[in-house]
């Protein structure tokens, strides 16, 4: 299989969706479990969502599923929030705690090792490079990590979420303008809640690659998956909804092009 999709573009903007993809190999699908199966904490139809948006946008897919290896963990398999309930490099559970591998698989550091090797490193070499070349044609890039996340999942938050969740790791990972502009546009968004550096305040891609003094801009968007989507099987894409959450998208990704085409200023 192809690990990762690249669909190069004119923009400064960089769209990249780590949590995508549904592609699982023939060895590793037979071992998850009936429940890891229903690979339910795949970000629904983000792709979709996102489509069209932002003429340009260059996009990075992953095409395997999170199960497989978790495109935004660190390759080191440290916590990215320590001492909180999360998911791993290679996650040995779902979202609720559940395990979803068969009983008596072993997920030993060779098989780890392996998975990062054939699906993580390609992925992020393909990031990289698509970094590098935006940046080298217009001296700025903006990494949008596109994420969505079902709303209620109390083994890693309390209460419901907030529909908009944006992550700059306390605004290391951008410029201050980058920072207040997604900020603006979701606030201006009254019928959608939103908080800033919250639970979710960027996964391993938006503190890896942020670099405000290189001029190269991360910010990790998670939405509800209830703001498109239904958030239970067959997690289906609701047009409604969707429709009427696209065009806040298109907003903010827009004024973040105007943003890096002015140089931040």
């Amino acid at each position: 299989m192809t690990p990762v999709i690249v669909t190069e573009g004119s923009s400064p903007v960089i769209l990249a969706f780590p949590h995508g993809g549904v592609e699982v190999p023939t060895e590793i699908w037979s071992a998850l479990n009936e429940n890891g199966r229903r690979l339910a904490d795949t970000d629904w139809h983000i792709h979709r969502l996102y489509d069209g948006l932002l003429e340009g946008a260059t996009c990075v897919q992953a095409a395997f599923h999170r199960y497989v290896v978790d495109a935004n963990r660190d390759p080191k398999g440290e916590s990215l929030y320590p001492g909180k309930n999360t998911t791993g490099l290679c996650p040995l559970t779902d979202f609720d705690g559940n395990a979803i591998w068969e009983d008596g698989y072993r997920l030993d550091e060779a098989e780890t090792e392996s998975r990062r090797r054939e699906f993580h490193t390609p992925y992020h070499d393909a990031l990289a490079g698509q970094i590098a070349r935006v940046k080298a044609r217009h001296g700025c890039a903006v990494l949008y990590d596109c994420h969505s996340i079902r709303s209620r999942i109390p083994f890693l938050f309390d209460g419901i979420l907030p529909d908009f969740n944006i992550g700059t790791n306390d605004q290391a990972s951008c410029a201050e303008t980058v920072q207040a502009s997604v900020l603006q546009d979701c606030a201006a968004a009254s019928a959608y809640r939103h908080v800033l550096n919250g639970r979710f305040k960027g996964g391993w891609t938006t503190r890896h690659y942020g670099d405000p003094d290189r001029n190269i801009h991360a910010i990790q968007m998670e939405l509800a998956l209830s703001t498109y989507a239904s958030e239970a099987k067959p997690w289906g894409y609701d047009t409604e909804r969707a429709d009427k959450l696209r065009p806040v998208l298109k907003k903010i990704l827009e004024n973040l092009e105007a943003l890096a085409l002015g140089h931040l200023s």
